[in-house]
């Protein structure tokens, strides 16, 4: 790659910072990364990657003479003038964004007038309009400002980095935002450019769009149980029409994870703030929290009181490919099976670390046959693909149950009744 590409910086370490920096390292941007971490910057100087994302270690390894980590922005000021901002924005207890961390990086900032902050970062529309008061009020009014919204997946980020489905930028029509073009040219996707507010509502709008479009199906999937449909061929035909596409169609126990159910209670906040009722959101908000308690009703129509039932959870992480567990249905679970008085032991290839925090009095096992052993049901939680190999006449020899609840619809229904199971989907 040719040593012309623009240096950059990237501030904050975690899944779109690590990622964004791998990408454009791999592109041959050099990139200093900051992160006030200094533990989680040590162990990146060498090279311990603290999350777990197909692909990132591996990427950052064979790129790295171009990734610098560091804990002080002076350096990353002196050689980039485009700072990427790639800090967490969690919900807080009222629905809104966390901006403190954003706020923190602006106020860490010298006044200058060579340097572009890039968000990152999902922020409520209205943000970039708010940082630029922020930086006219503190003397830094120089500063150029670019909205440029990740679309990256967990388990995907790497290949959504390579091949994005559109790039979004969003600016004043200035040096800073010619500059990101630039950056993403190579990759040759589509280009959004915009004002600030649209980029930043973009990001919103997609994914409260993905997630009413999952919350959805699982009521097609609820009513499909009822009268006795198939909600995967319900979900098929209906895919096949181009005007809705097979996406998102899949019926389970809610989405989670540190995207949908933040931005979607963040794009309803944001139009309650603004005087306007977003009731079609806090429907889909509604739909994904009952989703999720559906599984125990399953549970007790088939073994009744769970006080004493011990059951099985494969899988933990919201999604496969990834240890997030934030906004798991795991975590909703568990806690749910826990009040009604059963003993729960689970079972995730990756996300036991992060799992064991969150979820006190689970007991956590090495392997899925450990985890069903002497379990009255076992309940798929995270579709990981290890689950569809295993041997269900070994784990029926494994049981003291025959009850099988598939909350993602991923098991071969006919192989696990033939094991001696009941096996009981979502939606058929």
């Amino acid at each position: 790659m040719s040593n012309a590409r623009e240096p950059i910086a990237v501030i904050g370490t975690g899944y779109v910072g690590l990622v964004t920096a791998a990408g454009f390292a791999e592109l041959g941007n050099e990139v200093w990364c900051v992160d006030i971490d200094a533990a989680k910057i040590e162990g990146l100087k060498r090279g311990e990657v603290p999350i777990y994302e197909p692909g990132l270690a591996e990427v950052l390894s064979a790129n790295a003479d171009h990734v610098h980590f560091t804990t002080e922005l002076a350096p990353a000021l002196e050689r980039a003038r485009l700072l990427f901002v790639a800090v967490g924005t969690p919900a807080t207890y009222s629905g809104d964004a966390d901006l403190s961390a954003v706020y923190a990086v602006i106020g860490a900032m010298p006044a200058s007038d060579r340097h572009a902050i890039v968000m990152k970062s999902t922020v409520p529309v209205g943000t970039g309009l708010a940082i630029r008061r922020e930086l006219e009020r503190t003397g830094k009014a120089d500063f150029a400002y670019v909205s440029c919204p990740e679309f990256l997946k967990e388990g995907d980020a790497i290949d959504d980095f390579r091949q994005p489905d559109r790039v979004v930028v969003g600016d004043d029509g200035d040096w800073a935002g010619d500059a990101v073009v630039e950056l993403y040219a190579p990759l040759g996707a589509p280009l959004v450019r915009t004002d600030i507010a649209s980029a930043e509502m973009i990001k919103l709008a997609s994914n409260a769009f993905l997630a009413t479009k999952i919350s959805f199906i699982n009521e097609i999937a609820n009513v499909c149980e009822e009268t006795g449909a198939n909600v995967l061929e319900v979900a098929r035909g209906m895919g096949l029409d181009r005007r809705i596409g097979g996406h998102f169609l899949r019926p389970g126990i809610g989405f989670g994870g540190s995207c949908f159910p933040k931005d979607v209670s963040a794009l309803k906040q944001l139009a309650g703030n603004s005087g306007y009722h977003f009731q079609l959101l806090t429907a889909v908000i509604e739909v994904n929290e009952l989703q999720k308690r559906r599984v125990i009703a399953k549970l007790q129509k088939h073994l009744g009181s769970l006080v004493g039932r011990r059951v099985a959870l494969l899988g933990l992480a919201f999604k496969p490919e990834t240890d997030d567990m934030r906004e798991a249905s795991s975590l909703v679970l568990a806690a749910r099976l826990q009040g009604e008085g059963a003993l729960v032991r689970a079972y995730d290839p990756v996300a036991e670390e992060q799992a064991v925090k969150l979820m006190p009095g689970v007991e956590m096992t090495s392997s899925a046959i450990d985890a069903v052993t002497g379990a009255d049901a076992v309940v798929l939680v995270t579709e990981w693909p290890e689950f569809n190999e295993l041997d269900w006449a070994e784990v029926a020899s494994r049981v003291t149950g025959r009850l099988v609840i598939d909350g993602r619809n991923a098991l071969d229904g006919a192989v696990v009744r033939a094991a001696g199971f009941t096996y009981e989907g979502i939606g058929r």
